[in-house]
């Protein structure tokens, strides 16, 4: 006789559907999607640059550090979510930080847009947060179900 699985049994369905709803709030789902606000955004002023910041998976949903530009807290890693700064042209430093510091350097020209990506890595307590440059095609196709998590 077989016996099925059934990791969930006796467990009470409000305390399932509290702990469903603890885990999907961790996950943009409210804001304009990439998809629906492109087109709909001004250029960066004359003389800036756009930077795009995203994190298009909800893997380890529960970790959402800061996401720093040269050391100023910028915004949050916020899975399925997005937010985007406008700065004048110049170098810069992307970075977040669980148990270890991660970071990313970069050259934003006048009139320029660059898309980061924040992935996240097993590590020994916490996830690694990590942020990376994606070139423009992938990043449009990542980015585009992601919603605006700040302003």
């Amino acid at each position: 006789m077989t016996r099925s699985i059934r990791p969930f049994r006796g467990l009470p369905p409000l305390l399932f559907a509290l702990l469903a709803a603890l885990f999907l709030s961790g996950c943009a789902t409210s804001g304009a999607t990439y998809a629906d606000l492109q087109a709909k955004l001004p250029p960066p002023p004359p003389g800036d640059g756009r930077i795009f910041i995203y994190r298009s998976t909800v893997a380890g949903a529960a970790v959402q550090p800061s996401v720093k530009l040269n050391d100023a807290v910028i915004g949050s890693a916020v899975p399925r979510g997005f937010f985007y700064l406008d700065r004048p042209a110049g170098d810069y430093t992307i970075s977040t930080e669980t148990e270890v510091k991660r970071s990313l350097s970069l050259t934003l020209a006048p009139g320029q847009v660059r898309y980061v990506r924040i992935g996240i890595a097993f590590g020994f307590f916490v996830g690694h947060v990590y942020p990376e440059l994606v070139e423009d095609a992938e990043a449009q196709s990542d980015i585009a179900g992601c919603h605006l998590t700040g302003s």
